[in-house]
Order: C-alpha cells, then structure tokens, then sequence
C-alpha cells in the first residue's frame, strides 16, 4: 500500500454480532461487500466503531484475514491498533503485517494520559517495528490527546507514516496541516458530520461511520466534491446530516449498528457493556433513521461525474 492509497472513502467498519456472541463473518462480507460496490477505496477493521475494546486479539486476527480472503486486489484493509503498552501495540503490528494486513490505523496510547514525547515515541516505535504504513488517529476530544503540528514535524520523518484521521473537530487544521505540510501527509476527514466541509477543504479521504449504512451517500459527497458539483454534494449532505449526527455520540455504535440493520447490511448486537438501544431512546434514533430512508434522495450519477457537467 503505497501513499497514493490513501485516499477516498474508508468505512470504519462495525464488527456484527450473532445472537449468541460471535462474530457474524457473512453479515460482515455482506457490508463490506456494500461498500466496495458503493465505490468505497478501503476499509478499517477493529476500530472503535468495530467494538475493538471487546474483541479478542485473536478476533481482530480472524477479521482481517476474513477481509483479505474476498476483497478484490489492491483494495487496502487497514487494522486499528489501539493498545495501552508499546510492546503490545508493536506485536499486534508485527501480526498484522504477517497475514496480509496493508496498513495500520495507531490511536495514542490508551488510558494513559501521555505527554507529547512519549506519544511521538510511541507512534515511532510501532513505525519502526513494521514495514506497513501508518494512519495516526488525531482525536483529542474522545482520547484527550492531541496530536499537535510541533509534533506531526517529528513524525514527518518517519517514512511509513502516510496520513493523519483529522478529528480534532475544528476544520481549519485541514488548512494547518496542509499550509505546514505540503503534501507529505494524506489527511483524512474523521468526524461524519465535517465531511463535505473537510473535503472542499482539500481532505484527501474520509474515514466514516455511517457509511456503514449507507456507503452510495457517503461515496456520492465525497466524488461530487471532488469534482466540483457542490450544489449537488450539498443537496445529499443536508438530507444526511441529521443521520450523522448519530456519529458524534456516546452510543455511535448502537446508533448505527441499528441504521446498517434497518437499510439491511447490517444487524444491532453489540457486546457486552454495550446494550441495545431500548424505549425511548431507540424510538428517537429511529424516527431519524426511518425519515431518512422514506426521504433518501435521488442519486447523480458520480461514477460518471462528466455527464453532470
């Protein structure tokens, strides 16, 4: 997977669960398959959509070489890695190399607070240990770390670090990143609800949520953009908007596990702590999802954007 890889749409894939626990790997392929169709140019496996925090090593192992078994070829399956010690994260790298995995998205070091020099550490050393390519999650909101310019610098000159998840959710440090960078960072859009905005900023890909369910949307803002048809990239994302802001929540999981359910490529168990979304709760989130659905707008043909010109 080289630097050019990246970019376009990566769905942040949940993981489905059966009944009974276990990983439904043909409701799985029924997603991903969803979103190769829909034009998506990757995916992420194991992320904190994905449930990662419940599943076992060996779980995400299986994931990846499931994923890797059926997509076409040169379509990259990158595995998150968000660890709580460096050896761990470095080992699970190292893994992930090893059965075919393409590239890795880091987060900072879990539930410790690290300072800037032991996360630039921490981010170089999984670097160093792989020859895959890096994708460092940047979001101080939910992980309260961020990943600073000053620090970006350091990390610039660690060649297998390709591109940053921007989602620090202030969208001018798209700008910052590219004013400071050039090009020597791919930057991604990581918050559902920026995406249109960080796009026409020049974000070069999107890492999304609700793509989950609704992949041909996500794809279809992202193409327009990119060539130009603003109005009608904005006519898509305002019918989209009140479903990702489903995205920016504590229950995202729950929130679109049930969407992806309800447009049928997708099921509502989650692991335990979660719960299914019940009584009122549900009713609301579903009020947004049915809306959206009985309303989901026509789409242009963006695989041939030429014949919109």
């Amino acid at each position: 997977m080289n630097k050019e890889s990246w970019q376009g749409i990566f769905p942040a894939l949940v993981t489905p669960f059966k009944s009974d626990d276990t990983i439904d790997f043909e409701l799985f392929r029924n997603n991903l398959e969803a979103q190769i169709e829909a034009g998506v140019t990757g995916a992420i496996v194991a992320g904190s959509l994905g449930e990662a925090s419940t599943l076992t090593r060996s779980e995400k192992v299986e994931l990846v070489k499931f994923a890797k078994g059926f997509v076409p070829e040169n379509f990259p399956v990158v595995l998150c890695i968000a660890e709580q010690s460096t050896n761990e994260a470095v080992s699970i790298a190292r893994e992930a190399e090893s059965i075919g995995a393409d590239g890795l998205m880091v987060l900072p070091p879990m539930r410790y607070k690290a300072d800037d020099r032991e996360t630039v550490m921490y981010f170089k050393t999984i670097a160093e240990n792989t020859a895959l390519p890096l994708m460092i999650y940047n979001n101080p909101v939910d992980y309260k770390i961020e990943v600073t310019l000053d620090m970006f610098e350091e990390l610039a000159a660690v060649s297998n670090i390709h591109a940053i998840k921007e989602s620090t959710r202030d969208v001018s440090n798209v700008t910052r990143i590219f004013n400071r960078f050039g090009d020597r960072f791919k930057v991604f859009c990581g918050v559902d609800t920026l995406i249109m905005e960080e796009v026409m900023l020049g974000a070069d890909g999107v890492v999304g949520g609700l793509v989950d369910a609704f992949p041909k949307e996500t794809v279809a803002i992202f193409n327009l953009v990119k060539a130009g048809f603003y109005k009608e990239a904005l006519r898509i994302y305002r019918w989209y908007l009140p479903l990702l802001e489903l995205d920016i929540h504590p229950k995202l999981v729950q929130n679109i596990k049930l969407a992806a359910a309800k447009t049928g490529i997708g099921s509502e168990y989650v692991r335990a702590p979660r719960l299914l979304l019940e009584g009122a709760e549900r009713e609301k989130v579903l009020t947004i999802i049915d809306q959206a659905i009985e309303t989901q707008p026509a789409l242009p043909d963006y695989l041939n954007l030429t014949s919109l010109a």
